[in-house]
């Protein structure tokens, strides 16, 4: 079973995924098939280490967008180490805490099994795809260890052996706080599907059309689709007619004959949860006249079915100031959504640049046997053809604050934001 599904895998690595063409030669399946085959015929495979192995297979395409990962079940549970941490020059800060009740919110990793934190960041460079220290993921690496040398806030050094906890569920957050009579506060952990920020944006109507200021909290978020946010963007805008540029995002999408089935599946699936009219109208107009018409014509650009009222925003006077908090866990629609924020004058954005993963972007899911499903992306943007080797990833912010052990004690970025829009009241 193992070494057919892998098997399976590399072909759509090699014919599906929409980066093939630029990582022809970059992986090796020959060697992983080996190990595979191998350790099958001994009896000695599990799901567990397949899981490993074809995971550690796909860095080789250097693609945070290409996740293989476990269907969860009764039998078949996601684990984690309960915790995640962001390196500032030699250390590892605890930044969030799930499940690991051992350690504290600013207690530092010095150590895994001895080996020095910069030592590691060399080690596993092919995993960490990063250069930047506050933009790299350290989750998948910390679990490959045993015991990590932890120093405390008071400067104590204990050694932490390292548990594997399940994997807490990720909670949606579409909300609106009050921060005072002038600036309210919306945070937007995803764009999944778009009937919660439906009923945010209008439950709360009058509010956006009279308040002031607005900030909106977008440093995590794990995409979506960017119908979603459709109801949110008449108030990012100025009143009149905006057009958002969208060139940076001319792609081509690969129409093959998995894809296109794999896609209209998901989306016929999503037609039958989501109760957005307006959602709902734009998903089938899009499949009609993108997928099922191209299936199996290979590369092809869907800008020529769009028209230009599409990337039309007719704003509103209120919010009249609008800060857009960003880091680099914000990806996907989550970096179109700060690109698009970033061309109406009404918005400051402050923080980290973004993810910047929609080189490749727009996935289907395959999935094996109720077990195992494979996360790949189907286009492909126009401008890799002609962008510089050194260009940086993500959407840079206006006002850029890079991360520091001080983030764990107050929000810089939300002080940032207040100070300029009481700035921007005393003009």
């Amino acid at each position: 079973m193992y070494t057919n599904i892998f098997r399976e895998i590399v072909d759509i690595l090699h014919h599906d995924y929409a980066g093939y063409i630029d990582k022809k030669g970059w992986d090796n399946p020959l060697e992983f098939e080996r190990i595979i085959s191998h350790l099958e015929a001994k009896d000695e495979l599990n799901a567990s280490r397949f899981l490993d192995i074809v995971q550690d297979y796909l860095i080789d395409f250097q693609d945070p967008h290409l996740i293989f990962k476990l269907i969860k079940s009764d039998s078949e549970k996601e684990y984690d180490n309960g915790f995640r941490v962001r390196r500032f020059q030699e250390k590892l800060y605890v930044t969030t805490i799930t499940t690991e009740n051992r350690i504290n919110l600013g207690d530092a990793i010095l150590s895994l099994d001895n080996i020095p934190v910069l030592e590691l960041v060399q080690k596993h460079q092919r995993e960490l795809m990063e250069t930047k220290a506050e933009r790299e993921d350290w989750r998948k690496i910390i679990a490959k260890y045993n015991i990590a040398e932890v120093i405390d806030s008071h400067g104590n050094i204990t050694q932490l052996e390292l548990k594997k906890y399940e994997k807490a569920s990720y909670i949606s957050n579409h909300s609106m706080t009050k921060i005072d009579n002038n600036t309210m506060l919306m945070t937007l952990t995803d764009f999944f599907e778009p009937d919660s920020i439906e009923k945010l944006v209008k439950e709360n109507k009058d509010v956006l059309e009279k308040t002031p200021n607005l900030i909106i909290d977008v440093r995590i978020n794990y995409g979506g689709s960017t119908l979603s946010y459709k109801d949110l963007e008449k108030y990012i805008f100025p009143v009149g007619e905006t057009k958002i540029d969208s060139s940076t995002y001319q792609m081509k999408f690969n129409c093959t004959a998995r894809n296109a089935d794999l896609m209209i599946q998901s989306a016929e699936q999503q037609l039958e949860t989501i109760e957005s009219e307006e959602y709902r109208k734009g998903l089938s107009q899009w499949l009609d006249s993108t997928w099922k018409e191209h299936r199996g014509k290979g590369f092809v650009s869907f800008d020529e079915e769009s028209s230009d009222n599409d990337f039309i925003v007719e704003g509103l006077e209120h919010p009249k100031n609008i800060i857009l908090l960003a880091d680099n866990f914000c990806g996907s629609t989550g970096d179109i959504f700060v690109y698009s924020c970033k061309q109406s004058p009404k918005v400051t954005v402050v923080g980290r640049p973004t993810m910047g993963i929609n080189d490749y972007s727009n996935l289907v899911e395959k999935r094996w046997n109720d077990l195992f499903e494979l996360m790949y992306p189907t286009s492909r943007l126009d401008s890799l053809d002609h962008r510089k080797p050194d260009h940086e990833q993500g959407i840079k912010p206006h006002i850029y604050i890079p991360w520091t052990p001080e983030h764990l004690e107050k929000d810089i970025d939300m002080e940032t934001a207040m100070k300029l829009l009481q700035e921007a009241i005393t003009k």
